[in-house]
């Protein structure tokens, strides 16, 4: 068995060392390209479903995706922690290392999700109304994140696991996992909601048990041992080193999380001022973007573990090479997705909520947020290869500064300009500006990566 699992990690070594970069980068972007597009058309149909039920209910799931938000930047923390240190650790064939880090993760999220679970129940009223719901929407909001809490521990673990399995360079099993969620997630909404009269209840329903069903299908592959690194209670290292490490490197993806989950809060409380309508609409604009900027992400993400592998295995040449690429193929993919939505803001819009007023504001800034961005993959690019090669404080600044550091103080100021108009240029705005900082911080970090392979 010890020559059998020494086989494949030699072979897998090989592959992640090796294989030529746009071949590799292909090979396990699709499975997160794939992952994240049914994930993002869940969303959508989700928010199709709910609008059935009227404009309050779609923006309470605009709200309650705000605090999803907070979940995903939580279980990124650990996840991309432990999976930026596990493939290093992979690519240095200290597979001891990648274990104990695997588990660490892992469990810290699983415990993190309980506590999570048990005070958001305690304190659910004034938690709807910090998330910016309205008078109107705070019920359905109420209903629909208690389910949402009952699956945090299952959610956050699925994270994790995921992003540990993309990192290991086996995105396709992750895809499984998250793919069979998504998709029993989008059957159950119509049964639940409709054919057992659920309502909203029904979509968070439907949303808790997919969590847990993509919890045991992604904690098996683990069990079966589809994967290098194991997880156990055995492995799991209480170091506050290890523990710090694993959370430091996640930080980036905490911050840009947590800072997308406190502008989307601003955002509603200043969108909540022209009533539902435009709560409806920049929720439904929200998730449209999220679709097209999937293309890019998904590209990014095949990306990271290239990175860290490579960088583990200091082969600096295959890092560099793996980052243009990267940039390219992200760049070409999320312009032709812009000009797909932008030829069909109008139906796009009317898909998630046939109301005029709803379709009226949306369309503005479906427009602004689709052309604004053909200048993210550049800067996602510089700070994913940050965060994935070790470099954590100036990946988290980027992080900040793409996700809530430009947004939210520009949000502020031109709602009070601009009015709506405002509301719908902020984001926009802050993506043009950001490419500013991407720039300076990929030419700092050229200077220091070395010239040579070792």
């Amino acid at each position: 068995m010890s020559q059998e699992n020494n086989s494949k990690r030699e072979a897998q070594y090989k592959k992640m060392t090796e294989t030529p970069v746009p071949k590799l980068i292909v090979t396990l972007s699709i499975p997160t390209i794939i992952s994240m597009l049914i994930t993002s058309i869940y969303n959508m149909v989700d928010t199709a479903f709910v609008g059935q039920l009227g404009t309050s209910a779609s923006g309470a799931v605009g709200v309650v995706f705000g605090f999803m938000a907070i979940l995903q930047a939580l279980a990124f923390m650990f996840g991309q922690g432990s999976g930026s240190i596990l493939s290093r650790k992979l690519g240095q064939k200290d597979y001891e290392g990648a274990s104990r880090t695997a588990s660490t993760g892992f469990f810290c999220a699983f415990a993190c999700g309980i506590v999570i679970l048990i005070l958001g129940i305690l304190f659910i009223n004034p938690l709807v109304y910090l998330l910016g719901s309205t008078k109107t929407i705070a019920p359905y909001a109420k209903t629909y994140i208690t389910y949402i809490l009952i699956a945090a521990p299952a959610t956050m673990c699925s994270f994790v696991m995921n992003n540990m399995l993309r990192y290991e360079g086996k995105a396709s099993l992750g895809m499984i996992g998250m793919l069979a969620g998504s998709i029993l997630n989008m059957a159950g909404d119509p049964i639940f909601m409709f054919r057992f009269n659920m309502g909203i209840a029904g979509a968070g329903l439907s949303t808790a048990l997919s969590q847990y069903i993509s919890f045991f299908i992604l904690l098996s592959i683990f069990i079966i041992g589809k994967t290098q690194s194991k997880l156990s209670l055995a492995n799991v290292s209480l170091s506050p080193a290890l523990i710090g490490d694993i959370c430091a490197t996640g930080f980036p993806s905490l911050i840009r999380q947590a800072l997308a989950s406190v502008a989307t809060m601003i955002l509603n409380k200043e969108a909540g001022l022209y009533g539902d309508a435009a709560v409806a609409a920049m929720s439904i604009v929200s998730r449209i973007a999220m679709f097209v900027f999937s293309f890019a992400l998904g590209i990014g993400q095949g990306f990271q573990p290239i990175s860290a592998f490579n960088y583990g295995a200091k082969k600096y040449s295959r890092v560099r090479k793996a980052a243009l690429h990267t940039g390219i193929m992200s760049e070409v993919l999320i312009l032709c997705a812009c000009v797909g939505v932008l030829l069909n803001a109008n139906t796009l819009i009317a898909l998630f909520r046939d109301d005029p007023e709803v379709i009226r504001i949306g369309i503005r800034a479906l427009n602004l947020h689709i052309a604004s961005l053909a200048f993210m993959p550049f800067g996602t690019v510089v700070e994913m290869m940050l965060q994935s090669t070790g470099y954590r404080l100036q990946a988290s600044i980027m992080s900040s500064l793409r996700s809530g550091v430009l947004f939210i103080p520009l949000l502020v100021i031109l709602a009070n300009v601009r009015g709506l108009a405002g509301i719908q240029e902020a984001q926009p705005l802050s993506y043009v500006i950001s490419i500013i900082p991407s720039v300076i911080m990929l030419m700092w970090y050229l200077k220091r990566l070395p010239k040579e392979d070792a």
